[in-house]
């Protein structure tokens, strides 16, 4: 039987409000032929770090819209962005990147690059984003028996040369020259890493 996505929805914003705390702000955003995407954002806190994390990418599993067979059981997810100060023109464009499960059928896991083709911000040098490894800032969410949780996947923002870079050398690669160099990913204006060391 499949889930009902107004409790999995509500499930999760009750999660997100007591790990994080109450939510300083929220945008909702429609696109042609999706439901609703909310976007919440918590903080900036006293170290002026700001969350922003979808609320309705996990409505439905991820995998094919256009398939025969509506899938019930799944992985389901949602995004989640940490980065110093308010930049709240992100709100859209995050919500745009939890819409392409249920427009593109995209099943976004860890290790996988998200292209917005626009500044993630207002003036952002990133453009694209690697996706993280859940069970960080906010642990999985059991929403049912035999169902799989719902992931909270960290995005992290790309410098345009470091997504090509990733395109080439992998995830993993990339995140070890980030961890070598001991890069500040929260950072909205930092530069991208050395690429060019062996």
């Amino acid at each position: 039987m499949a889930l009902d996505p107004d409790v999995v929805l509500l499930a999760v914003e009750a999660h997100l409000l007591t790990v994080l705390g109450h939510d300083s702000g929220r945008a909702s955003v429609s696109f042609l032929g999706t439901e609703r995407l909310d976007v919440l954002r918590f903080g900036p806190d006293p170290d002026g770090l700001v969350r922003y994390v979808t609320l309705g990418m996990s409505r439905a599993p991820m995998g094919d819209p256009g398939a025969s067979i509506v899938l019930e059981h799944g992985p389901r997810a949602e995004l989640v962005l940490s980065v110093r100060d308010l930049h709240d023109t992100v709100l859209r464009r995050l919500a745009a990147l939890a819409s392409s499960p249920g427009v593109e059928g995209l099943v976004i896991s860890p290790g996988a690059s998200l292209d917005l083709g626009e500044p993630l911000w207002d003036d952002a040098a990133f453009q694209a984003v690697l996706v993280g490894e859940p069970g960080g800032v906010v642990p999985d969410l059991d929403v049912a028996e035999g169902e799989e949780p719902v992931r909270f996947l960290p995005l992290f923002p790309m410098t345009p040369n470091e997504a090509a870079w990733k395109r080439v050398h992998g995830a993993q690669a990339l995140e070890q020259r980030w961890l070598d160099a001991g890069t500040d990913l929260r950072d909205p204006v930092r530069a991208g890493v050395r690429l060019d060391l062996p």
